[in-house]
Parts: C-alpha cells; sequence; structure tokens
C-alpha cells in the first residue's frame, strides 16, 4: 500500500488505515524499529508476556532443573554452617 508522509511540526507522520491497525493488533502505544533499511511499526510486548504459557510448556515437558549449574559462593565455601 502506497502512502505519503504527512508534516506534523517538525517531525513527519504516517496514517496508517483501519483495517491494517486492527489486523496488525496494534493499540494507542507501538514500538518503532529500524530493520534492514525499514521502519516497522510493532504492537507494544507487555513485560513478561507469555510468561505464563512458557512455564506451562516446561511442565509439561517434566524438566524443572536449572539451567545453570549451581556455583558456590564465598559465603557458601567460607560462612555456612550446616
Amino acid at each position: 500500500m502506497k502512502t505519503r508522509l504527512i508534516r506534523i511540526g517538525n517531525s513527519r507522520g504516517v496514517r496508517i488505515p483501519k483495517p491494517l491497525i486492527e489486523q496488525a493488533g496494534l493499540g494507542d502505544d507501538v514500538e518503532l524499529r529500524v530493520t534492514d533499511g525499514a521502519i516497522v511499526v510493532a504492537r507494544l510486548r507487555r513485560p513478561r508476556e507469555r510468561w505464563a504459557e512458557a512455564a506451562a510448556e516446561l511442565a509439561a515437558l517434566g524438566d524443572f532443573g536449572l539451567l545453570d549449574p549451581p556455583t558456590a559462593t564465598r559465603f557458601d565455601d567460607e560462612e555456612w554452617e550446616w
């Protein structure tokens, strides 16, 4: 779809048709980034979005181990007493 940059003060803007906004799932706030010479307008992701789904997927795999092996600290080696 071809469109025109419009002047907004010292900046420029693009009018995005409502059907494209709905199809992309955009809200009032969006993320802008430049990728390979293109300006990408993407929906803003909420912090920790899909964490619950990812945890459920891990639980379904039955692997509850740590990603990294435990590493002893100075406290563990010198100060901790059983």
